[in-house]
């Protein structure tokens, strides 16, 4: 959304500043900021978490926003109203991998500093980007050798070494094969690829930005299925004591993308990969 149209999404669910900076997260000062006009240029997360913040109606049923472009995708509305299993509640205590382990075979949870973040299962668009991409990364791999390991979801990456994060991005890179044992990945993996979906937009642009810059996750894309873009962050170009960079370099659908931490050797040509999933658009 551009900020003229959150302005407008916002009149028409009649919502304060103050509503619209609790349901986004994002601080009360900042959305006035943005709204007023003081704030000239917002940053991309800031304005991605507004904007998935109105998607959701008066009823609490989800329209799914784009997050990247102008226009407006509308997917099924979900239940106004989600019954939470005792983990995921509030006041459920925090967690640690023990806790992960011990949850029933199948359940579809993500452990983020001692939270449990629930996994909607993915949509066939959202496997078949996660699956051309691991099978580029593979082919190239195999082509070129090398220590590199691609990895695609499930398998879980213990981020941060500690017992209070276990995550399990689409698709990842690991080249150090020290940090790849038996259960788990331990340790950050140097690129991470996350591919956006309504029920994880929040998580994947705001909470695991921080999270693999933190760990020292070397490149994080984010790919925007419905807005057919993908947001590249490069976090080792940044500096050690610089802020996060919240103005990734934007590609579209049409777009050959280099992968930084093979110096640009491996390009996803995502022109290719859309050629082969828009019969599901």
């Amino acid at each position: 959304m551009t900020i003229e149209e959150i302005k407008k999404r916002k009149q028409e669910l009649g919502l304060s500043n103050k509503q619209l900076a609790e349901r986004s997260g994002i601080p009360l000062g900042t959305v006035q900021k943005i709204l007023s006009g003081e704030t000239k240029s917002p940053r991309f997360n800031t304005i991605s978490a507004l904007s998935k913040a109105l998607s959701i109606n008066r009823e609490g049923k989800t329209a799914y926003y784009n997050t990247v472009s102008s226009a407006s995708y509308v997917s099924e509305p979900e239940p106004a109203y989600k019954v939470f299993p005792t983990y995921l509640r509030e006041d459920a205590g925090e967690k640690t991998i023990d806790d992960y382990i011990a949850l029933p075979e199948g359940t579809r949870v993500e452990l983020i500093d001692g939270k449990f973040y629930d996994m909607a299962g993915p949509s066939n668009i959202h496997q078949m980007i996660a699956g051309e991409i691991y099978t580029e990364f593979n082919n190239f791999v195999r082509k070129n050798g090398g220590p590199c390991i691609p990895f695609i979801s499930p398998a879980d990456v213990q981020l941060d070494c500690d017992n209070k994060t276990m995550v399990q991005p689409d698709v990842f890179v690991v080249c150090n094969r020290d940090k790849v044992t038996y259960p788990r990945t331990v340790g950050a993996p140097d690129l991470v690829i996350e591919v956006v979906s309504p029920s994880n937009c929040f998580v994947d642009m705001m909470i695991k930005l921080r999270k693999y810059r933190n760990a020292c996750v070397r490149e994080y894309w984010l790919i925007f299925p419905f807005d057919k873009k993908v947001a590249v962050y490069k976090f080792e170009d940044l500096k050690p004591d610089s802020d996060i960079d919240d103005n990734p370099k934007l590609y579209s659908f049409e777009d050959e993308i280099p992968v930084g931490i093979w110096n640009d050797k491996c390009i996803i040509d995502m022109k290719e990969i859309y050629k082969r999933i828009e019969f599901l658009y």
